[in-house]
């Protein structure tokens, strides 16, 4: 029984394994709106229209009576479209409806009429274009958004040519036939030329969203999808694991206990939500990368701290040995455990602990300890976004230091702290703000922006609300996602 107990845990243990990592809370989330898709619409009807401009139409040639014709350098000239929908379809994906719109052509034709042959250019338009395409929008196995199939109905009503030439009138006639066949044809084109669009070009253009990625040369950050898409009849929500990592140990990572974000509002084009987890994380990565250290020495510090120094730390010199009484003095930073971020309805604010020596470097010598102390810092963060970038600024709030040998040594530390909480605010706060202010990327493809946001402050997480800008054209923005693709291979 025992054994059998054991086999099964082997077989089911990858399993669970499986559904505990995918049950993981999402650090991060992004909604789009049916007001964003409105804004996308747009954009996605000037694409379809390269899309079937761009339909390359084969020769015909036929026999009919006594009539011999070629048909070649069939062009579509003009795609309008009159009524163009996109919505979102729950569970599945996007909807992409065009009714009642028309196609200008032009070709080329050859003709044989018993002894007489003639040539030139015809004009036609299709009446009655009806389109109707869904997208199915699923999780890969990289964890990105992906469009995994379509499905696509075409159909044109009618479709008419005009003749031109000395045999223009007697040839009305063939105008049926011609454009039936060219109809056919052309419906048989729309459906696979916008497969291709979607399968191919829009998922290059996907592609381009960072899944997992550096931030910088001490972290990356994971903004794999944990499940599928959520398709409502007025959004599309996605859900990232928006987890920071270190780079050179990325297998170390921070469990997420933390508040799972919720977005409740579609008033704006999309919603960017962030757990505290999702800054933890990016700290946590941080300290395991040794980052949150400093060591300020000689003309990083000023005078004024050096000789509070020297004086706090005289008695101690002179015991230690009278000679070193000009010898150099340090102060040796480091944090000594993840900071801790809070989020709540007032704000957002980061506690941070760290240990502070006075170190004595004699010359010629190895550097001797004076004082060691815990300094407890807490800090305000503001979280703003430009572009497509989130970033960070922090500010002092809130500071203390005390002895780790004695209560009576944290009452002589009581000089210290304005100067140490100056050169705190002098050196190690620009060194935070250095590195937060790039910021990290949102999940977004190139070529679209956060614009007009606002930033909402919940217990345990941020939300904001913000309109999107398309910076560059949706073929503009596929086009640079396929080459990224070319350099990257």
């Amino acid at each position: 029984m025992l054994v059998m107990s054991s086999c099964l845990l082997f077989l089911l243990g990858p399993l669970v394994s499986s559904f505990m990592a995918a049950a993981q809370p999402a650090g991060c989330k992004i909604r789009i709106t049916d007001k964003g898709l409105e804004m996308l619409k747009a954009e996605t009807g000037k694409f379809v229209e390269e899309e079937i401009s761009n339909i390359s139409m084969p020769e015909m040639m036929g026999k009919e009576g006594r009539f011999q014709y070629t048909i070649t350098d069939v062009k579509i000239n003009d795609l309008n479209l009159t009524y163009v929908e996109l919505q979102f379809v729950p569970d599945v994906g996007l909807l992409f409806d065009v009714q009642d719109s028309s196609i200008s052509l032009s070709f080329h034709r050859k003709i044989l009429y018993w002894f007489f042959y003639d040539t030139g250019n015809i004009n036609a338009s299709a009446e009655g274009v009806n389109i109707n395409t869904v997208l199915n929008l699923i999780r890969d196995e990289e964890g990105r958004l992906k469009i995994n199939n379509i499905s696509c109905d075409a159909k044109i009503t009618n479709m008419k040519a005009e003749f031109s030439g000395t045999l223009g009138k007697v040839y009305d006639f063939m105008a049926g036939f011609l454009t039936s066949g060219m109809r056919f044809i052309l419906n048989q084109q729309i459906c696979p030329a916008l497969n291709h669009a979607a399968l191919v070009h829009v998922n290059s253009l996907l592609e381009t969203i960072p899944v997992r990625t550096e931030v910088d040369s001490y972290i990356g950050i994971d903004y794999s999808l944990i499940e599928d898409p959520v398709v409502t009849s007025r959004s599309l929500d996605m859900h990232f694991r928006g987890m920071f990592f270190d780079l050179s140990d990325p297998n170390s990572t921070l469990e997420n206990l933390a508040v799972e974000p919720v977005i409740t509002d579609y008033d704006r084009m999309v919603y960017l939500a962030l757990s505290e987890f999702f800054f933890d994380s990016g700290m946590f990565s941080y300290y395991k990368a040794g980052v949150f250290q400093t060591h300020i020495v000689n003309e990083k510090m000023s005078r004024d701290m050096e000789m509070l120094l020297r004086t706090t730390y005289f008695g101690v010199i002179m015991m230690l040995n009278p000679g070193l009484a000009d010898a150099p003095l340090s102060l040796q930073i480091a944090v000594n455990s993840p900071p801790k971020t809070t989020i709540k309805t007032t704000g957002a604010t980061v506690v941070m602990t760290a240990i502070v020596k006075v170190m004595l470097l004699p010359p010629g010598q190895a550097p001797f300890q004076l004082s060691s102390m815990t300094m407890e810092t807490k800090f305000n963060a503001k979280v703003s976004i430009r572009g497509k970038r989130l970033a960070i600024h922090a500010d002092l709030r809130r500071f203390k230091i005390f002895s780790n040998l004695s209560a009576l040594e944290s009452l002589a530390l009581i000089p210290l702290q304005a100067p140490l909480k100056a050169i705190l605010q002098m050196s190690v706060v620009p060194l935070i703000n250095n590195w937060t202010k790039k910021g990290v990327r949102i999940p977004l493809a190139d070529g679209i922006d956060f614009v007009e946001e606002v930033v909402e402050y919940h217990n345990g997480f941020i939300v904001i609300g913000a309109n999107l800008h398309f910076t560059k054209g949706l073929r503009e923005m596929m086009e640079g996602g396929e080459q990224e693709q070319t350099d990257t291979v």
